[in-house]
């Protein structure tokens, strides 16, 4: 368990300064430390909306707020689907958060 501790420290203790709303509104893009190395990543902003609670126009602080109450689990989807297909960088999206 030791391993997945100081994973989490690791990306818990990045996040708030690598993430960033994009230019033009659509993507949260943060880096992520998994398996030991930085990887590139966003969340679009339809994917906070439906399954993070931000609602429909939010401002970027109110998305960065959602982000960062979310973090756990999207940096969960974005180890998951990073382990699926190695390409970088990732974009998770609503479908990533379908269960």
């Amino acid at each position: 368990m030791a391993g997945s501790t100081e994973r989490q420290w690791r990306m818990e203790s990045t996040r708030a300064a690598e993430a960033g709303v994009s230019s033009d509104g659509k993507l949260v893009v943060f880096v992520a430390y998994i398996r030991g190395r930085a990887v590139e990543c966003s969340i679009t902003r339809s994917a906070l909306e439906q399954h993070f609670w931000t609602p429909l126009g939010a401002n970027d602080a109110r998305l960065l707020k959602a982000f960062a109450d979310g973090y756990n689990r999207i940096a969960a989807a974005a180890e998951r689907k990073i382990l699926r297909t190695p390409d970088e960088p990732i974009k998770l999206n609503e479908s990533d958060f379908a269960h």
